[in-house]
C-alpha cells in the first residue's frame, strides 16, 4: 500500500525589492535553512501588492500568501508605502474570512536586507502553519470551483473597494498600532458590514444566478449564507431591477 504523500504547500510571496527581498537573497547565500515552498514575486515595494493580486494568488490554488517589505519608516520611494501594503492585508483578511478562506493564510512581515536570518525564521514558521492548516480548499471544506468563483467575486470588487477606502476608511494615525486599533474596532466593523460586505454576498448572489435559474431557498445553502442575510439581499436585488423571477418562479440574473 503506497504511503499517504506529504502534502507540500504552495506559498505565492511578495517581496519588496529592496528590503525583504535582500534578505530572501542573504538566506540563500548564508545557506539558512527553511522549507522550499515560496514562489517568489519581485515588486519595488510592498506598497505595490495590490489586493487583486492576493485574491488571484488564492484563485490559483496558492495555499498561503505572503507579503514582506521594509520596516516601517524605512519605505525606499515613500514613507507610507509600507503603511499601505498593511491596510491592503488587514482589509484583505476581513474578506477572506468573509469568503471562508482562514485569514492566517495571509501573513505580511518588515524584513530587511540585512535579515537573512529572521527571514528564514518567518518561513519556516508560515511554512509549518499552513501545512497544519491543510491544504486551500479542502481543508476550509469549499470545492475547487466556488472557492475560484468567490476569489473572482472580491477581485471584481477591488475597483470599488479602493474607491471606499479612499472616501471613507480613513486611519487617523499612521503607526502601526493606529492601523490595528482602527481595523480592529467598531467604526471600522460598521463601514466594512454596510460598504463591503453587503455588497460582496449581492455579487455572490448575482454570479451564482447567472450560471442558471435557482429557487430562493436553495441559495443560502449553495452559497454558505444565512437564509435571513440572503433574504435581505434578494429584497435589495429585486428593487433594483438586478434579479427577477421566471416563468418557472426561480430566481434569475436580470443583467
Amino acid at each position: 500500500m503506497a504511503a499517504p504523500t506529504e502534502f507540500k504547500p504552495t506559498i505565492v510571496g511578495f517581496l519588496c525589492n529592496w528590503c525583504c527581498y535582500g534578505g530572501a537573497d542573504l538566506a540563500g547565500v548564508s545557506r539558512f535553512q527553511y522549507p522550499p515552498h515560496l514562489r517568489v514575486i519581485r515588486l519595488m515595494c510592498s506598497g505595490r501588492v495590490d489586493l487583486a493580486f492576493i485574491f488571484r494568488a488564492f484563485a490559483k490554488k496558492a495555499d498561503a500568501v505572503f507579503i514582506g517589505g521594509c520596516h516601517l519608516n524605512d519605505c525606499h520611494y515613500n514613507p507610507e508605502g509600507n503603511y499601505d501594503a498593511m491596510g491592503n492585508t488587514l482589509m484583505a483578511k476581513r474578506i477572506l474570512e468573509k469568503l471562508g478562506v482562514n485569514p492566517e493564510r495571509l501573513r505580511l512581515e518588515w524584513v530587511s536586507a540585512g535579515e537573512g536570518t529572521r527571514f528564514a525564521e518567518v518561513m519556516n514558521e508560515l511554512s509549518a502553519k499552513v501545512k497544519s492548516l491543510g491544504p486551500l480548499g479542502s481543508a476550509e471544506g469549499i470545492a475547487v470551483a466556488e472557492l475560484s468563483s468567490r476569489m473572482q467575486t472580491a477581485e471584481d470588487l477591488v475597483p470599488y473597494i479602493k474607491l471606499v477606502e479612499r472616501e471613507r476608511f480613513r486611519v487617523p494615525v499612521r503607526t502601526e498600532d493606529g492601523y490595528r486599533k482602527f481595523f480592529g474596532s467598531a467604526e471600522f466593523d460598521e463601514l466594512f458590514n454596510e460598504l463591503i460586505l453587503d455588497k460582496l454576498v449581492m455579487s455572490r448572489i448575482m454570479g451564482f444566478l447567472r450560471k442558471k435559474p435557482v429557487p430562493a431557498m436553495e441559495i443560502p445553502g449553495s452559497l454558505d449564507l444565512k437564509p435571513s442575510e440572503v433574504a435581505r439581499h434578494l429584497q435589495e436585488l429585486t428593487v433594483q431591477g438586478l434579479i427577477k423571477f421566471d416563468a418557472g418562479q426561480s430566481l434569475v440574473a436580470a443583467v
